[in-house]
């Protein structure tokens, strides 16, 4: 009898509601209750606090994301068909390209946000009546084919970062 009490005892590490119960079931409920963050490393994820290098990589993609804009607005009116797909190329590589520098959505929210302030800016009319972007069909498929191209970047580089397999019909 008393070697039963001791078994019990080293499997649940002493007296108490978990008693008689193996120690790694123990532990299982320890993890679901802290919502099973045991094992990760603290900071790591969503929580992972800002370094420098990261915040000056947001900050040179969102410069980035200005000067994309500058650019494709003005090829996209000088040669019409293929410096619109050139403009589009050139952003959608930006946000691509973001993605997949940094991992993160924010690698292809940076760029974006940078590209649509500046394509807004730029297609306000001023006082003396200049602007940059004139109302053709080619501008209005330049700002809604960049926003088209950033979301779908920024989907695409969340669904890797959650681990989504491609799916195979037939297995």
């Amino acid at each position: 009898m008393s070697g039963a009490k001791k078994r019990t005892r080293a499997t649940t590490g002493g007296k108490g509601p978990g008693a008689g119960t193996p120690a790694a079931a123990g532990s299982g409920r320890k993890a679901a209750a802290d919502g099973g963050t045991a094992g990760r490393a603290p900071g790591t994820g969503l929580a992972a606090p800002l370094s420098p290098g990261r915040v000056a990589a947001y900050v040179l993609l969102l410069v980035l994301g200005a000067v994309v804009a500058v650019a494709g607005g003005l090829v996209q009116a000088a040669w019409f068909p293929g410096g619109l797909l050139l403009a589009l190329a050139g952003a959608g590589g930006l946000f691509y390209g973001g993605a997949r520098a940094l991992g993160r959505t924010g690698g292809v929210l940076a760029p974006g946000a940078g590209w649509l302030v500046t394509v807004i800016l730029l297609s306000d009319s001023r006082p003396e009546g200049d602007f940059l972007f004139g109302a053709s069909p080619g501008t209005y498929v330049f700002l809604v084919g960049g926003i088209a191209l950033a979301v779908i970047c920024a989907t695409g580089s969340q669904m890797r970062a959650n681990g989504a397999q491609a799916a195979r019909l037939g297995r």
